[in-house]
């Protein structure tokens, strides 16, 4: 059931998260706001496994 993002999808979620938290990030060198987003992708997507998992139990 694990899936990742494809690199086209995880581009748009990375673009995505740094327009979200411009103000925030702001102080932050391109290069950690880049890793950043790449960490915020990563988190959502191993969420997001996390409770596909839970609903499968749930509905199995």
């Amino acid at each position: 059931m694990e899936k990742s993002f494809s690199p086209q999808n995880r581009k748009k979620l990375q673009k995505m998260m740094l327009e979200a938290f411009t103000n925030e990030i702001s102080t932050l060198t391109p290069e950690l706001q880049n890793i950043l987003a790449d960490d915020m992708v990563t988190a959502f997507q191993n969420r997001l496994d996390v409770f596909q998992r839970i609903q499968a139990k749930t509905t199995a």
